[in-house]
């Protein structure tokens, strides 16, 4: 079997390359699905409301030029992650941040890129809608739940 690098257990999220802050993406896709957030308590409502440059394999088809075509689109960068609660649990960068290992299903342990798919941890098996399908007056009628 082959020995895996984990430098994610070695190195901050700020110490990464480029190369290893990348790989840390499992490609679960829920930071694509859109969020709503109350002004008034801060909480975050994820949706089943899809970015519409998702594709079949959970990934963005315009990952280079995401910002321009969706300038509402976050960018996760080393310095940013501890404000980014909202995050899955699962998340890889929220795992690391926390001080957490990455789970056994992640693509950095099993070696394999769909292995988050696979393992159904993604949300390509999940009920989402391209976000331009629906008005976005209605995406509150979207919310599946609470960021935690």
């Amino acid at each position: 079997m082959k020995k895996v690098n984990a430098f994610w257990r070695e190195k901050t999220l700020t110490e990464m390359t480029a190369e290893e802050w990348e790989s840390l993406c499992d490609g679960c896709a829920k930071c694509c699905l859109q969020k709503l957030e109350d002004e008034d308590t801060d909480e975050v409502y994820y949706t089943n409301l899809v970015c519409r440059y998702l594709d079949a394999q959970c990934r963005c088809k315009v990952y280079n030029t995401r910002h321009e075509k969706v300038p509402s689109c976050i960018w996760l960068k080393p310095a940013d992650v501890s404000a980014f609660k909202w995050l899955p649990d699962t998340c890889a960068y929220r795992l690391v941040y926390e001080g957490k290992d990455l789970p056994s299903w992640h693509p950095l342990r099993t070696g394999k890129p769909m292995s988050t798919v696979k393992k159904g941890k993604s949300v390509l098996h999940w009920p989402v809608i391209p976000d331009d399908a629906v008005p976005e007056d209605e995406w509150e009628d979207h919310i599946i739940f609470k960021a935690e």
